[in-house]
């Protein structure tokens, strides 16, 4: 039997967001993070990790640096009771200075490459899987791919443009509140909070 998965976004959902961070030393686990791992992966989900990476395309650090990041994530996943299954990043972004990244990809979210490459990689069930994020594109990127989303509201959307793509099945404080929620019942109702809040946002 295919295996279920949580897809989580990095930055701003499963770490501290800071922005073009290359240095393994300052990633930090966001509170709640540990306590969502730890209960996500008891319940038998396994985690991955799917995130832009545009700081390589924009020549801020070298794609060998994801390596490091990579391994920082696996070891503070493993401290939290975890086990990360797979890290899966997308370096381009389209007119960016390094032409060799300068794409118009399908790995880069909102298009939903990552997830359907980890999927096809690890033999997963999309239909009972989630993506965790802390913007809509992450949202659109788990709704193409076929899973359940979660908005981690941590106040980094900005720009709010919802359309039913966009629009996530649940609304969490942190990965610890959306844990909760993908571990009970009401993931079964996949109607959205944000039909009720507008496009200011929850």
């Amino acid at each position: 039997m295919a295996n279920r998965a949580v897809f989580l976004d990095k930055d701003g959902t499963l770490i501290e967001n800071v922005p073009f961070n290359d240095d393994p030393a300052r990633i930090r686990l966001l509170p709640g993070a540990a306590e969502g791992i730890r209960s996500l992966s008891e319940a038998g989900y396994r985690l991955f990790v799917v995130t832009n990476q545009p700081g390589i395309a924009r020549g801020y650090f070298l794609k060998q640096a994801m390596a490091a990041i990579r391994s920082r994530l696996r070891e503070l996943i493993a401290d939290a009771g975890g086990h990360l299954g797979g890290f899966y990043y997308c370096p381009h972004e389209p007119g960016a200075p390094i032409a060799a990244y300068a794409l118009d990809c399908d790995c880069r979210k909102p298009r939903p490459g990552l997830i359907l490459r980890a999927a096809w990689e690890h033999d997963l069930d999309l239909h009972r899987s989630f993506m965790v994020g802390d913007i809509l594109d992450d949202v659109e990127a788990g709704r193409r791919a076929g899973v359940k989303t979660i908005l981690v509201n941590h106040q980094n959307e900005t720009d709010w443009i919802l359309s039913p793509m966009r629009l996530p099945h649940h609304v969490a404080r942190d990965l610890a509140e959306a844990a909760s929620w993908i571990l009970s019942a009401n993931h079964r109702v996949a109607n959205s909070t944000l039909q009720q809040t507008g496009s200011r946002g929850p």
